[in-house]
């Protein structure tokens, strides 16, 4: 898969960085990510990483959720798929359909809509395989 060291430590490091949409950013436009992400913000797009999203307490996204691991506290209005886990806590709040590979749901948490557990889920697909880079966040700030 990989030719040389420096190309495998890149791609190392790249996976293993953290991100965070910090409380009363609001971004207009999809966001892109090998690595994790953490989000307190408002997203008006597609969120798609190849690690774990977390979207904390404060986060309002109008848009679909991909990833291998996501784990949610706040408002989510769209398509959620995760292959691996997803965790509802208490405090989310998702309108949408879920499809997942295992799912926690705490006491108090809302979802409205279908749910499709156990299914292989389509390998998730980056921004790398259109030409664009593997770390192509494209958004706008508002």
């Amino acid at each position: 898969m990989f030719t040389t060291k420096e190309e495998k430590k890149a791609a190392e490091e790249i996976s293993n960085s953290s991100n965070v949409i910090g409380k009363g950013t609001i971004l207009e436009g999809n966001i892109e990510t090998f690595g994790n992400i953490r989000i307190e913000g408002r997203i008006n797009g597609n969120i798609k990483s190849k690690s774990k999203i977390v979207l904390g307490h404060s986060s309002h996204i109008d848009g679909n959720v991909t990833a291998q691991n996501a784990d949610i506290e706040g408002s989510v209005k769209g398509k959620i798929e995760i292959s691996e886990m997803l965790v509802l806590k208490a405090s989310a709040n998702v309108h949408g359909d879920i499809s997942t590979g295992k799912l926690v749901v705490e006491p108090g948490a809302v979802f409205n809509g279908s749910c499709k557990m156990g299914a292989a889920i389509k390998d998730i697909k980056s921004a790398e395989n259109n030409g664009t880079g593997p770390h192509a966040y494209r958004a706008e700030a508002i």
